[in-house]
């Protein structure tokens, strides 16, 4: 893991992935969805490096801070319709300074919890590549094909998530919405939308309170517009692994 300060030495791999200038503020919306697809802010966890499932860590210091500095972002760029937020401490306290800008009450929505990872949940990345190998190895490499015991797999994950977006976007067609989930949720749920196969997951990088931009129409189906939007972030830790 590295801590980044957003706009200095940051990894040009690691920068906002996209390749269109994003608007000063986003038009209103008369003929797609836009889903604004969030990550956490982040935890003491995605900072000491521990496995964090539905283990229900809370926003750290920056954490909090973070969640502020998307509120002000995304209130200077959007209208906002309808917010939904995984169960968890740290996405409800990431989603409610942004529900709170557009006085829009804040969804909890079950299929955005993070996936479910068993034993591992609360557990160092080194204790479990000293215990389990072979295991790790494999999550570090093709983690779509690792099922942990008692916990899920990212295909369960994938049919979840992507049917709660099938769901919210009937709902909320020609509208204007956010999600907050985790990583181990957003990026089974980009592959899902968009037809990726796997292996998938170390391919797409979202940082902690960033975002992605997802189009929605009946022609076209969904589309990544843009993704980890991250400019508005003061630091940042940049998860490589774990």
């Amino acid at each position: 893991m590295k801590t980044k300060k957003g706009g200095q030495n940051v990894n040009p791999a690691r920068k906002e992935s996209n390749t269109q200038k994003t608007p000063e503020r986003w038009p209103m919306n008369n003929e797609k969805t836009i889903i604004i697809l969030i990550r956490h802010g982040e935890t003491t966890a995605n900072r000491d490096g521990i496995f964090r499932g539905r283990k229900d860590f809370p926003l750290n210091e920056n954490g909090i801070l973070q969640a502020q500095q998307l509120a002000e972002h995304i209130a200077k760029k959007f209208s906002l319709d309808a917010i939904y937020s995984g169960p968890l401490s740290r996405t409800t306290e990431t989603a409610a300074p942004v529900a709170e800008k557009f006085n829009i009450p804040l969804q909890i929505e079950p299929r955005l919890n993070n996936i479910s990872l068993g034993s591992w949940e609360g557990v160092p990345y080194s204790e479990i590549e000293r215990k389990y190998p072979e295991q790790y190895h494999l999550w570090l490499t093709e983690p779509e094909k690792l099922r942990i015991p008692d916990g899920e797999t990212l295909a369960d994950v994938r049919i979840r998530s992507v049917e709660s977006v099938d769901e919210s976007v009937r709902k909320h067609t020609e509208q204007t919405i956010a999600l907050v989930s985790h990583r181990a949720v957003i990026k089974p749920l980009i592959a899902g939308l968009i037809g990726l196969p796997a292996p998938y997951f170390w391919k797409i990088h979202i940082d902690n309170a960033a975002y992605c931009i997802i189009y929605h129409n009946l022609e076209r189906g969904f589309e990544i517009y843009q993704s980890n939007i991250n400019s508005y972030l003061g630091q940042f830790v940049v998860e490589e692994g774990g």
